[in-house]
């Protein structure tokens, strides 16, 4: 586009009254539109993330011990990253089934988690709580695929600032969510469980015709304008975490809550703002007379269309080669990385093998810190006030880390070739500063924990999710994604139930046996509860460091490459 053109559009911002409803209907159906219905749907998605502010209302009303709660925690993981169904169908089924799917499994899970914890239902088997658990958090899968997918077909070149925004938002979530509860109902857990089970719900019935997938399109400024949503989602994050500190000290009430609420709510739709104003720039450039330029592209477009034409094989040939190469001889006969993969291929490859690994030991260590860190607070004294600081504090931070090792990621990776795995290399070794410091606690140690837990458990999944995108290419992405994050509760069984669990209980039965007492319920009161599991957290986490490196090594000739160039020839001109 020249800069006459770009001159000429700015300068037409605005709609004849004849032009509005053309306008609005062409909006809803577009993708700016659908990037908006993105970020609401993953901001209403991280419900998983308030494990730990409500697990405690589970173990107290339900009589569990910290193992019962530990495998409810691995039920909720097992649900929320076991998502090769969801994949498949996402495959192969419109975007609007997908998200019925999810919203009906979201309130399904979490609504019979509701009633069980109120009483309104019989007590539950622990294996029934395990099944409400993974439901209610399988529905993030469906959100997940729906949102990330679409968005990075949609939008190729910018995919790391995207999913690090729309992953950013997820991880925001459980902080918006909870602002939310304490508008609404206050300071009561049992709530907080019915609304996770109906507002991520409605959202998604709410655009369940908006979000679709429309292919690539050369857009004026692309970065730019994400960078915007980056600033907008910045703000939010910031004001959310000032209220959180504010609240260590001063107690908010019901309408203070909701003032800020309200606040929170209108800083979302001003991203809607953003979209509009972007939707408003297509259609004054599609407005534009063609030029000369242009007319002249095209026609050298329509001789090297013609030339590939003539060169192109027959039908019969294509079905030929289809024949041969089907994806079950061809398991092992990997393409080049950055091609299309078949599921197979992708599977059995060494780069997705060393990437499974990776995430078993970096985000099942992650999410076990995640999971206990109410019961951390409580086994270092805290009171109940304070360990929702923390889990807020971690929702927060997540989002810091999630949308800074998107961004960042994407300008070490275009401006100076660096293999974007090498940033979870770094990151995974920051993340073992966090565990130590809840190992060898000092005074405020446990909110520097937060921090650093938080940064490094979001900067993992964007990573994770944008590494796939690249080496195996987005034909079969929405399956690839979703059977990468098996690994996660893997990790997160092993380290949670079998290690951390484990610790936990063995370190309460001999508090319970040294002070005489009968143990009715297990509660261990002390730094040295959760010492021995999270320096085993901190040295597995050095060794995911480890694996993630060679990584690196294996593809840094890759990256070396313009890897969006196919993108930037396939895209259609506005």
């Amino acid at each position: 586009m020249t800069e006459e053109a770009k001159e000429s559009i700015s300068t037409k911002r605005g709609l004849r009254r004849n032009e509005i409803l053309p306008f609005t209907l062409e909006f809803l159906r577009g993708r700016w539109f659908a990037l908006f219905a993105s970020f609401l749907i993953m901001a209403s998605s991280g419900s998983v993330y308030l494990f730990g502010t409500y697990s405690n209302e589970i173990k107290t009303t339900l009589g569990y011990d910290q193992t019962t709660i530990n495998l409810l925690g691995f039920s909720k993981d097992v649900g929320a990253n076991v998502g090769i169904l969801t994949g498949l169908i996402a495959e192969t089924t419109p975007t609007w089934f997908v998200l019925l799917l999810g919203a009906a499994l979201n309130f399904g899970g979490y609504f019979m988690i509701w009633l069980a914890v109120t009483g309104k239902i019989a007590k539950p088997m622990v294996w029934q709580m395990c099944v409400y658990m993974a439901i209610g958090a399988n529905s993030q899968n469906f959100a997940n695929t729906v949102g990330v997918v679409t968005a990075v077909k949609n939008f190729p070149e910018s995919r790391g600032s995207l999913i690090g925004l729309l992953k950013g938002y997820a991880g925001l979530s459980g902080a918006i969510i909870t602002q939310v509860y304490l508008a609404v109902y206050g300071n009561d857990s049992k709530s907080l469980i019915f609304l996770i089970a109906c507002l991520p719900s409605a959202l998604s019935l709410i655009f369940i015709y908006t979000i679709r997938t429309m292919g690539p399109v050369k857009h004026p400024n692309e970065h730019r304008v994400f960078n915007q949503f980056l600033l907008l989602s910045i703000v939010l994050a910031l004001l959310l975490m000032v209220k959180t500190l504010i609240e260590r000290k001063i107690t908010f009430s019901k309408g203070t809550n909701a003032v800020i609420t309200t606040v929170l709510c209108l800083l979302l739709f001003a991203s809607l703002y953003i979209s509009i104003r972007e939707a408003l720039v297509v259609w004054n450039i599609k407005k534009q007379p063609p030029t000369a330029i242009t007319i002249e592209q095209s026609k050298s477009q329509v001789v090297e269309s013609s030339e590939e034409t003539s060169t192109k094989p027959t039908s019969s040939e294509q079905v030929d080669e289809k024949i041969e190469k089907s994806c079950f001889l061809t398991v092992f006969d990997q393409p080049e990385r950055g091609m299309d993969y078949t599921i197979l291929q992708a599977l059995t490859s060494i780069d997705m093998l060393i990437l499974l690994v990776t995430t078993i030991f970096g985000l099942g260590a992650s999410l076990t810190a995640v999971d206990n860190l109410g019961q951390i607070g409580e086994s270092l004294g805290y009171d109940n006030r304070t360990v929702t600081t923390f889990v807020s504090i971690i929702s927060i931070w997540n989002f810091f880390g999630r949308v800074f090792s998107g961004f960042v990621s994407e300008i070490l990776m275009v401006k100076y070739k660096l293999p974007r795995p090498l940033m979870m290399t770094m990151v995974l070794l920051f993340s073992c500063i966090g565990y130590l410091l809840i190992a060898f606690p000092f005074p405020g140690a446990l909110y520097m924990a937060s921090v650093i837990i938080g940064i490094t458990f979001g900067a993992q999944l964007p990573l994770i999710f944008a590494i796939i995108s690249e080496l195996f290419g987005l034909k079969y992405y929405a399956t690839l994604f979703n059977c990468a994050q098996i690994a996660s509760p893997l990790g997160s069984y092993i380290f949670k139930v079998k290690v951390t669990g484990a610790i936990y209980d063995t370190e309460a039965l001999k508090d319970v046996a040294a002070k005489g007492l009968a143990a009715k319920q297990l509660t261990c009161i002390g730094s040295h509860c959760y010492r021995l599991s999270f320096i085993i957290l901190a040295s597995v986490s050095c060794f995911g460091a480890l694996c993630s490196l060679i990584l690196v090594m294996r593809t840094r000739k890759f990256y070396q490459s313009d890897i969006y160039q196919k993108f930037r020839e396939n895209a259609d001109t506005l």
